[in-house]
């Protein structure tokens, strides 16, 4: 099933809308469009990650610069970033706006994507980060906007769960 490029339109217009000027990323299937089209974009910063880890410290360097950004990952992306989310923007108190694609659910076709999907929402909750699910393209503006008022008014992470039905084409 092919990544839904309108849809990943949406999501990236609502981030621009939102004000991010930087995204920090690592190639992965469901975010392609994203990052194509951050990359595509003079007004945006695009930073090619080589571990999700890193855009941790880019997102708190953006913050402390005054530049509002999203991290862009997938679920073992995320949980191979929690030593950075702790030490880093849980610690330093720095919103962190992170959107997660949200693998090994059900329908999820690759069994390396199983684990980490079934852990990622029970890790967010343990480490207290509010998690919301991005299902639906008219739901998108508004959800990204909550969660990126609550990052900044609570100086802290949230996660926006990029889910199947929002990034695959409609069967």
């Amino acid at each position: 099933m092919p990544v839904s490029v309108k849809n990943s339109q949406v999501v990236y217009d609502a981030l621009k809308e939102l004000g991010v000027g930087l995204i920090s990323a690592l190639p992965e299937t469901w975010l392609v469009h994203l990052i194509r089209m951050a990359d595509d974009d003079p007004d945006m910063i695009l930073v090619r990650l080589a571990k999700e880890e890193e855009g941790v410290g880019v997102s708190m360097g953006a913050h402390l610069a005054g530049v509002k950004s999203a991290m862009l990952m997938q679920n073992h992306g995320f949980l191979a970033s929690i030593n950075g989310i702790v030490s880093g923007a849980q610690l330093f108190r720095i919103p962190l706006l992170m959107l997660i694609s949200h693998r090994g659910h059900m329908g999820e076709a690759d069994p390396w994507q199983t684990e980490g999907g079934m852990l990622t929402e029970h890790v967010l909750e343990a480490l207290r980060i509010p998690f919301d699910h991005l299902d639906h393209p008219d739901t998108a503006r508004h959800k990204i906007g909550e969660a990126q008022t609550l990052a900044h008014a609570s100086d802290r992470p949230t996660a926006l769960l990029l889910c199947r039905d929002l990034m695959w084409e409609a069967a």
